[in-house]
Order: structure tokens, then sequence, then C-alpha cells
């Protein structure tokens, strides 16, 4: 006696439906196993969290220009501020006060980095999307779990950005001073509006920075940069650069100068500019100047280097899981 199936099945049909379900079964393995890879991601996020919190004493970083005593002093970084600094600048175009071999740039209050409070904002981001997946999502389900783990690489990718810095990035444009922030959008708005208060320089800087003068602290993937900047009047009424000044800008010179700072600027000779602003016009404090001179000084963060490695190790196993999943799913990754 045999056994037959009916409606017969057809042959090809057969290894169709022996296919999908040896499918099915991967799927269901490879969902569990993720299960496990998701929490190794989650620690790996956790540590990196851990190593960008620092707390007191912080982490004290030297800058200092190599050869020369144009830039010297330190910063104290603790979590996403700069608490504490003591830098003395020796700049052609900056008059040093009476008495004073070098111009004083001391941090007196704590010093936002926005960059960093971005950065932070979206590692605890990564941290919900990976815990939405596991607990309060359906951790069996393909297709939800393969929308998770795009999501979670864009934000990993966004935070990479982030630490890549540049005038694209959170507090980047150091020409920027709005004050018109709304206090409920919390994360970037606020932070790029504290960020604003260390350009006019009254409530961070000890003394009061000049108006000729723009220090901008920002982030690099393995260091900190302080860019400092002199400024000097827009010599004449001309268009504004539209990707360095908001439309409808209109030209002044910088008031409130000393005597002194004025006489300087008179009397010292302007040699050529050699930065890449030399030719570009800002609008800083509403007024329209140009970078006379512009210095960088980078002091490598140990922090920063940790972080970025484990970054790149998280994104990378988050891709070879996309790309198992995608296989398994019949599914094309993006770009490809």
């Amino acid at each position: 006696m045999s056994a037959q199936i009916w409606p017969p099945i057809s042959h090809e049909q057969l290894i169709k439906e022996e296919e999908d379900s040896l499918k099915a079964a991967e799927l269901e393995w490879l969902l569990e196993d993720l299960q496990a890879a998701l929490a190794s991601l989650k620690s790996g996020l956790e540590e990196c969290l851990a190593i960008l919190n620092v707390q007191e004493p912080g982490t004290t970083l030297a800058l200092s220009t190599l050869r020369s005593e144009t830039v010297k002093g330190f910063v104290t970084r603790v979590g996403a501020r700069v608490v504490k600094g003591d830098i003395s600048l020796r700049i052609s175009s900056l008059a040093p006060p009476r008495g004073q071999a070098s111009y004083p740039l001391r941090i007196s209050s704590p010093l936002p980095l926005p960059q960093l409070s971005a950065l932070l904002t979206l590692l605890n981001q990564a941290l919900d999307i990976i815990d939405i997946s596991t607990w309060t999502g359906d951790p069996r389900n393909g297709s939800f779990i393969s929308g998770q783990l795009r999501l979670l690489a864009e934000t990993i990718d966004e935070s990479k950005a982030v630490m890549k810095g540049g005038e694209d990035a959170v507090g980047g444009k150091w020409w920027e001073d709005d004050f018109a922030g709304d206090e409920t959008v919390w994360h970037l708005a606020l932070s790029s509006f504290i960020h604003s208060l260390k350009t006019w320089g009254g409530r961070i800087f000890t003394p009061p920075l000049p108006p000729t003068l723009s220090p901008h602290l920002t982030l690099t993937p393995t260091s900190l940069l302080l860019t400092v900047r002199t400024l000097t009047p827009s010599p004449s009424p001309s268009t504004p650069n539209p990707s360095s000044t908001p439309t409808g800008s209109s030209s002044a010179t910088i008031t409130g100068l000393s005597l002194r700072t004025r006489l300087t600027q008179i009397l010292a000779p302007m040699p050529a500019p050699t930065h890449d602003e030399a030719d570009r016009l800002f609008v800083y404090k509403s007024q329209e100047v140009r970078v006379r001179e512009k210095v960088r000084v980078e002091s490598q963060d140990p922090s920063l280097m940790a972080v970025g490695a484990k970054l790149s190790a998280v994104g990378h196993a988050v891709e070879g899981w996309r790309v198992k999943l995608g296989i398994v799913m019949g599914e094309e990754m993006d770009g490809e």
C-alpha cells in the first residue's frame, strides 16, 4: 500500500517547498544567533559612552604648537564639557595686555562641546534601537529586525560623521551666534545655543575676548582641535559669500576696540594671508569680518581614539549581520 498526495505536487514545486522550509529554519536560527550578537553590540556602545563620559578629574590635554610658542597651554575635558583651560597666545595681529608677553586665554566656566553632546545623543539612540530590537518588537520577525539593523547602521554612520567634524557638523560654524534657541529643543539646538556663548566670551573666557579674537574648540576622529582666529573688519562693503554669511547681512566695522588695539591694527604690517579662509567673508557678531590670522592646534585624545576604533568595529559587525540576513531573506543591500 502506498501513500499518495492528492492533488499531486510537481517535482519543481516540491523542491521549492523544501527550499522555503530550509530558509525558514535558517532564518529562525540566524535571528536567535543575532540576539546574542546584539548583546555584544550593546556592550560595545556602552563602553563608548563610559569612555566619553569621563568624570572628575577628567582628561587633561596639551594644546601647543610645534617648534613655536604661538599657542601654548592645556585644557581639561570632563564628559562633553571643557571645565578648565589655560592657554597663552603669541600672535602678531593680537596685542597682549600691557606688561605681558603673550595674550592669556583662560576658561573660567564650563565650555560645552556641542559636537560631543551630539555624539552622546546618537550613541544613546543606538542603544535604544538595540533595546527595541530585543525587548519591544518581535525578535523573530525577519523584516522587523532587518529594518532595525538598517536604522542602527545609519545611526552609527551618523555618529562617525559627527566625529569627523567640519563646518557641517554641530557647532562647526564658528562665525554663527544664534541666540534664538527654543529651550524645548534640548539635545542639539540647546547645545548649539550654549556653544554660541563661547564666541562672545563674556561668560566663558577670562579676560573677556576682544571682538577681534575667536577661539574655537571642535573634535576630529582622534583629537581635540583648537582653532584660533584673529579678525579684521571688512575694508569695504561687499557682497557676502553665500556659503559663509546669511542673506541680507549688512556690512559694518567692529566696534568697541580699545585705542591700543586700533593703533596695533593700523600700524602693524598686514602680511598676505596664507590660510584657507583668506578669501572668505564672514558675519561675526553682526559684523562683516575677514580672518587675518588662523592657527590650528590638535591634541591627541586617547578617549576619542578608543571610541573611534570601537565604533568602526560595531559598524562592521552590524553591516555583516545585515548582509547575512539579506542573503537568507533574499533582500538586496542599499547601494548593491
